[in-house]
Formats: C-alpha cells, structure tokens, sequence
C-alpha cells in the first residue's frame, strides 16, 4: 500500500494525541514574519500547492521543489492524490508563523498554519539537507502543535464554546470532510448533538445520531472494563500471568508465562497486531475468537514484557480469551450481559456484516480514481469484531457507557483511578490517559479504512465528547477541536 506508506510519511497523526514539544518538554516561540530569500518561497509554493491540489501543480512542485530521494519515494499519482487528501480535509491552510523550539530541533523548519475547515493549528515540519537549493527531502504534517506563542485565546462560556463547537460541526458537514454523529455533553445534559452525511450512498440512507457506527480501537475500552470487573469481583488479578488462562495453542508457555494481564492492558507485553498478519480481510471464518488463533499463535516478544510500550491489538484480543476462560462465557455474551445491558447500551453490538443490521453504516474509503469517487469498505474490514477492534455503536450509547462508569453502574467507582492511571510508556487499562488544562481527560480513539471515532471523557471537569463516523481520520480531528473548546470553559 504504497499510498497509506506515503500518508504516513505525510500525514502524521500523533499516537497519544500530544505535541512532540509536550512528549519532549521543548518551548517554542513563534515568529508571524515569512522568511526571506528560498525558504520563504519553498514555504508559500508548498501552501499554494496543498491549496490547490491541482495535478499539475503538484507534479511541478515534486520536479522542481522536492529532492529526487523524496519524488521517488511513491508514484506521482500517489503524490498528487496526498496532497488531495491534505486538501480535502484541511480546505486549505494559511501561514501563521514560523516556530522555533528550544533545545532546537536541529534538521527542521516548523510551519504553522490554520486549516479553514477546523480553524484548528496545524504544523508542517519541513526537513532541508540542501541549504542551497532549499529542495525538500521530507515534510510531515503535526495535527496537534499547540497553540502559537503570539495568540492569546480568550476564556469561553459554555454556551460560547458550544457555538463555536456547532459552527465547526456545521462547517465540515457542508464541506463532506464528516460523515457521521457527535454528542458533547455536561454529564448527562446533552448540550450539542448532529448528524451529518450518508449512512448508505448506495441507497441514499441519511446518518442520524442513533446511527450504528464501527467502533474499531474504540472497543479496548470495553474490554478493559470487562477485565477490571472481573478483577473486582477476585476472579482474576492483574497480576496474573497470561499462562494462567491460555495454552500453547494460543502462544508458546515460554512466551506466556513472562506476560501479565497488566502487560496485556496497557501495551506493555511486546506482543504485535493481527493487523500486521496475513488474512486480515473480512474472511467468513473469523466470527469467533478461536478462529484467530494461527494468526496470533505465530506473535513473538519485540521486548521483554512491561520493558517497553508497543501498542498490541494481540494482546488486548487475548484478554478477550482471558475473559471466555474465567466465565465459561464467549467474550460476545459477557459483553452483552454486563456492560452493554447494565449501561443501556441497546444500540451495540458485535454484528456480522453478512446479516441485515437495521441502522448500520456503510464505511467509506476515499477513491478519486474510481468511477463514483468512493469505495466501500466492507471488504477491508472483519466479518465480525474482536476484542481488540470492531464492534459497532452509536453516539448516545458511548455517552451511556461513559456516564454508567462515572455512577459505578459497571465498576465501583473505586475502581476508575486504577483504570485510569497512565502506567509509564503505556496506556491506563484499555483507556488512554491525558491531563489536561481543566483535569484529567480518559476515553480512546479508533480508525480503520472507513471508520474512524473517539470518546473523551473529561473526568474532572463532567464534560464527555463523543464522535463516530464512516469516513476514516475525520471523527478524531473534529473531536480534537472540540476538545481545544471545552478546555477553554471557564
């Protein structure tokens, strides 16, 4: 997949959803003024080329702009069709400065700019070997570079911030970069709901908010509470080992004995991704947890367990074999019984994609080059989903699930501080863990081809933002936004 290679390479989402200037302690200042002489020039013809996305200006900045190095990296239609997606989902940027951080970075000039769809900071970090020519050899784009030293942003009301959340809403709905459903709620009023785009482009089939929308990664949170409830109720502990509930059919004892489930919940065991597996493919023999068992059977260590952070759906989908092994249940039927029932979760579930879902969404992949400009997905995806990914829900069922682990209806709520810990270089359990301005925030995001979501819970301050869609990356950009609002609520 030469062009998802050349997007990674592009297009850099940060996994923790943190600036690198926050993972490495850096300060920055900005400086409004373009650069004189080449830079400047290599920085405005980049701006306009994303700005444009025109083929053949494209095709001309990687022949004259670019180093060779960087122009061969992928096909020319795959450079042309990166920079079509920059412009899609950003509708165009525009220079706001040049930042400089300390201790200096030392190979790049750092661009921020201000996309027009979300009015949200953006970075393009430009690497330049050849200060003669000022050709580029590298350039990634950072989604999160935090705030320019020279802005000063006002505190919001809540209804301030709601509006200005609803406007961003409204704007990448009219402009088709969302499709899908949102909630930002105060506890349990709702303040801002919408539902935007195409469940079904095949059949017309508006999205609404009860809409069911693929979860992916979303669903490790889910999992992590099944595991914490049996923890609460003694009949396991994190720290047992994996071997305790899994035999050499599912990983060799010299591997298993070594991994605990604290390993397993917060991507510490150094084991890998089915993903990564051939047979990812929406095959009709995966529909039950012992059908995966060649791919994962053939995991190795990348690290000794808890010596390292790797982010593993293998080893949160054997949690999913812990839970089977300790009930006596499959992982689908402890699922329904105790967290989406308990929660009124009623709209979730595990479904098959062969079966007649009512109100379930189609995921689409943008496809320029094909005859009616999308792809559908359903093929590129499981036939059912694991422990690790999959699942569908909807908006209102995330702010269901979120509000009954804030009541204790799942967990007591002596529980959550142990859920809810960052544990080193990894994750809490089945939760990712930030502290932000206005407290602590939990939740988790998901993405696949024609899929993407995120559920933030801010647990301090009773805010929750939920959003799903059937376009992939848009869901955590829009919550992302969001968030840079309500953390601005005063």
């Amino acid at each position: 997949m030469i062009r998802a290679a050349l997007f990674l390479i592009l297009a850099v989402i940060c996994p923790a959803d943190v600036t690198l200037a926050q993972q490495n302690a850096e300060t920055y200042q900005d400086d409004p003024t373009m650069p004189a002489g080449l830079l400047g020039e290599r920085i405005r013809s980049l701006i306009e080329t994303i700005n444009s996305a025109d083929p053949g200006e494209v095709r001309r900045f990687m022949e004259d702009e670019c180093t060779e190095s960087l122009r061969e990296f992928a096909p020319m239609e795959t450079h042309v069709e990166t920079f079509r997606f920059l412009r899609r989902f950003t509708g165009g940027v525009d220079f706001h400065s040049i930042r400089t951080y300390s201790p200096p970075r030392e190979r790049e000039t750092v661009v921020v700019v201000r996309d027009r769809n979300y009015e949200a900071w953006r970075s393009f970090r430009l690497f330049i070997d050849d200060r003669d020519t000022y050709r580029l050899s590298g350039f990634l784009l950072d989604h999160h570079p935090g705030t320019p030293s020279d802005v000063g942003e006002a505190a919001l009301s809540e209804s301030e911030a709601i509006a200005a959340a609803r406007a961003v809403v409204d704007r990448v709905c009219r402009n088709d970069v969302f499709s899908g459903a949102v909630l930002l709620a105060a506890a349990d009023q709702i303040l801002l709901s919408h539902a935007c785009g195409e469940a079904s482009k095949r059949y017309r089939v508006p999205n609404k908010v009860d809409t069911k929308f693929y979860l992916a990664s979303i669903n490790k949170m889910i999992t992590g509470t099944a595991i914490a409830q049996l923890v609460e109720r003694g009949a396991l502990s994190y720290e047992d080992t994996l071997s305790r509930y899994v035999d050499d059919s599912w990983l060799p004892r010299e591997i298993s004995d070594r991994i605990t489930i604290h390993h397993l919940l917060t991507h510490t065991s150094g084991l890998g991704d089915i993903g990564d597996e051939p047979g990812r493919t929406s095959s009709l023999r995966y529909r039950n947890l012992d059908d995966f068992k060649p791919l994962i059977w053939r995991d190795t260590l990348a690290f000794e367990p808890g010596e390292g952070y790797r982010y593993s759906n293998n080893g949160m989908f054997l949690l999913g074999i812990v839970i089977e092994k300790v009930t006596g249940r499959s992982y689908y039927d402890y699922i329904r019984e105790n967290i989406f029932d308990p929660a009124g979760m009623q709209d979730s579930g595990y479904y098959e994609l062969d079966q007649p879902v009512d109100n379930l969404a189609t995921g689409y992949v943008d496809d320029s080059s094909g005859e009616y400009g999308w792809r559908e997905n359903t093929f590129e995806i499981r036939v059912k989903g694991t422990p690790a990914s999959g699942g569908y829900s909807t908006v209102v069922d995330l702010h269901r699930f979120a509000r009954a682990l804030l009541k204790g209806a799942l967990v007591p709520n002596s529980a959550l501080p142990v859920m809810w810990t960052r544990y080193g270089e990894g994750d809490g359990y089945g939760f990712q863990v930030h502290q932000r301005a206005i407290g602590k925030a939990v939740g988790h995001t998901g993405g696949s081809l024609g899929a993407s979501g995120q559920l933030t819970i801010y647990a301090d301050a009773g805010y929750l933002i939920a959003a799903l869609s059937n376009y992939g990356s848009t869901a955590q950009l829009l919550v992302t936004r969001i968030e840079q609002l309500v953390e601005r609520i005063r």
